[in-house]
């Protein structure tokens, strides 16, 4: 089976900056921990909520900022990566809708850059807006595209006219 849908790249390109924010949040915040004075082998059901909370306390915001945009980005993400793969399952995957994908994805990797190196919030507001509104338009392309019938048959149900 050949999959030529140039709006997976774009999401492809998002999970692996998620990574990427996940390798980055324990390379930061554990030096973080140690530098508060804080041993994660003697915690005992703390949240990461908690465990910012201390870091902050210590004078380690930053640490916390990577930790911050990583949870963000298990957060509006995830209905970016559901419309993309509908798209794509129906073939509407190129043209406006890629470009949609791309201009969400690279908006999402600037706004952790904002959020991680700056964290100014009205920079990081902007920004989501505009990652935002571009989901938007591809939910909207997708509604679209289910409404016209561009749907695969192979995954809805047949439709039977004896009723």
């Amino acid at each position: 089976m050949s999959v030529s849908q140039p709006i997976l790249l774009p999401m492809l390109v998002l999970a692996g900056w998620t990574v990427i924010i996940w390798l980055w949040m324990y390379a930061t915040r554990l030096p973080a921990m140690r530098r508060a004075g804080l041993d994660g082998m003697k915690m005992v059901g703390g949240t990461g909520r908690s465990l910012r909370d201390d870091l902050v306390a210590a004078g380690e915001a930053r640490a916390s900022w990577v930790a911050d945009n990583y949870n963000h980005l298990m957060e509006q993400p995830t209905v970016f990566y559901a419309t993309v793969l509908a798209l794509a399952v129906m073939g509407a995957g190129s043209g406006l809708a890629a470009q949609l994908a791309w201009g969400y994805a690279i908006l999402r990797i600037l706004h952790s850059l904002v959020q991680i190196l700056s964290n100014r919030v009205s920079v990081r507001f902007v920004v989501f807006a505009l990652a935002s509104l571009c989901l938007f338009a591809l939910i909207v392309i997708a509604l679209g595209a289910v409404q016209a019938g561009f749907a695969s048959p192979a995954i809805l149900p047949a439709t039977s006219s004896a009723m």
